[in-house]
């Protein structure tokens, strides 16, 4: 299911906090008990009991019987409370459509002083245990509910962002809540859907972009096509949260794939002639 304006705008202050409540307490809980929500949200026992009615009938959290009643936080729940955040800090004012969907991420345009994106961080929602073996940033131990993991890749890749966009042809990040990513809008199209008149050339500043990264201390870790733009002058890298630094264990072997990737679509497209692996050690230096 999908996040809705109109439900995030019917939400009652009452809503919010017992959505709050359930953030709070599902660092301890896989299934928040109903009489803890009640002690956290310090709202009597028959409003919680409307309030959840409700939240279950918009997709924002679920119920369980089993091994006791209970309820935990669904992604519309804890999408709602970044949204939220981030039109009481007036980043944005209008939800726009869902302009793209991943295994990980949704994404929407915004209005916000301008258009901006909405990057929703979606982390293991179809196998966490696959994902937590490969993100670093994801303990390998302990209590890590899907949505604490969304919020630690928004972080990682609101670094990323925030240290490369001013040498870097990346998105500006405006501002991260929770598990949402507010960058500039890119108006533009991935590379795979659009023919270059000048190839060779736009190939040259992706590489450009992917040394200058590296020196910075990124290694994208998932680059291909299908996450580099181009407004019509120049490339655009977007997807950031797999990043590595290069003294990571497998730096060398996750830089060689992120070349050897883009290389071969360039050589099946353009029929261009590229040695990858000349092109990785004029990277590293």
């Amino acid at each position: 299911m999908h996040l809705s304006a109109d439900d995030v705008r019917s939400l009652h202050k009452y809503d919010l906090r017992v959505l709050q409540s359930l953030e709070y307490l599902m660092s301890r809980y896989d299934w928040v008990p109903v009489e803890e929500l009640i002690k956290n949200s310090r709202l009597s026992a028959s409003e919680v009991n409307y309030r959840v009615r409700r939240l279950v009938d918009k997709g924002m959290i679920k119920f369980t019987q089993i091994p006791y009643p209970g309820y935990c936080l669904l992604y519309n729940g804890y999408d709602t409370l970044a949204v939220n955040h981030l039109a009481k800090k007036g980043t944005i004012s209008a939800l726009g459509t869902l302009v793209g969907e991943g295994k990980e991420s949704l994404v929407y345009e915004a209005i916000g002083t301008g258009p901006v994106i909405l990057k929703f961080h979606r982390v293991g929602q179809r196998s966490f245990k696959t994902v937590q073996r490969s993100r670093g940033f994801l303990p390998d131990k302990g209590h890590c509910p899907w949505i604490f993991a969304s919020h630690l890749s928004a972080e990682q890749e609101y670094i990323a962002l925030s240290t490369l966009h001013r040498t870097v042809s990346v998105p500006v990040p405006l501002l991260m809540n929770r598990n949402v990513v507010v960058m500039s809008h890119i108006a533009g199209a991935n590379l795979n859907t659009v023919t270059l008149a000048e190839p060779g050339k736009f190939f040259d500043e992706i590489i450009e972009g992917i040394t200058k990264a590296y020196k910075l201390g990124f290694v994208h870790g998932d680059l291909s096509e299908y996450n580099i733009m181009t407004d019509g002058e120049k490339p655009v890298i977007i997807d950031w949260p797999q990043w590595v630094a290069p003294d990571h264990p497998n730096a060398e072997e996750i830089l060689d794939h992120d070349i050897r990737t883009v290389c071969q679509f360039f050589q099946r497209k353009y029929q261009m002639k590229i040695d990858p692996d000349e092109l990785r050690s004029s990277v590293i230096g």
